[in-house]
């Protein structure tokens, strides 16, 4: 059994969007949303390029990154941290944008990002801190965005 058990897949790949963070030739950090973020098995979490020529320049250069999950709902989510190989072609691209194009993606997909996943960490708000029930913490943020959204609750 790999690191990412079937629990952290499943959330991973009902979220979709996970936040990549990348470091940058002059050692800034670059943080990147990628709504095609999926666990792709054990081990590994990949994201499609459709328009993130700054992370795969940093990727290219230093593979080291990080990516972020949440659920902004619950506030719970997890941390990845890995080593990322960026793919231009080849049997495992093919087979991602296989996956992607099943899914309903008519981007134009340059590279896939496999991040072969070394440390998890779980993400949870300090809301809970405070005795709050995961059912509260997502009715709270649950209002929140209907009101912003003026989209009335059922």
């Amino acid at each position: 059994m790999g690191i990412l058990t079937e629990q952290i897949r499943e959330f991973v790949n009902k979220q979709k969007l996970g936040f990549i963070a990348t470091v940058c030739p002059d050692g800034t950090p670059n943080l990147s949303p990628k709504g095609t973020t999926i666990a792709w098995d054990n081990e590994h979490i990949v994201f499609a390029d459709i328009h993130s020529p700054g992370t795969i320049t940093n990727l290219l250069s230093n593979p080291a990154i990080e990516i972020n999950v949440v659920d902004i709902f619950t506030r719970k989510g997890y941390r990845f941290k890995g080593i990322a190989t960026v793919f231009s072609r080849g049997r495992f691209f093919d087979e991602v944008i296989a996956y992607y194009r099943v899914a309903g993606s008519k981007h134009v997909i340059k590279h896939i990002v496999s991040v072969n996943v070394h440390r998890v960490h779980e993400i949870t708000s300090p809301a809970y801190d405070t005795g709050l029930s995961e059912e509260e913490v997502k009715q709270r943020w649950t209002t929140y965005w209907s009101e912003t959204l003026q989209v009335p609750m059922k």
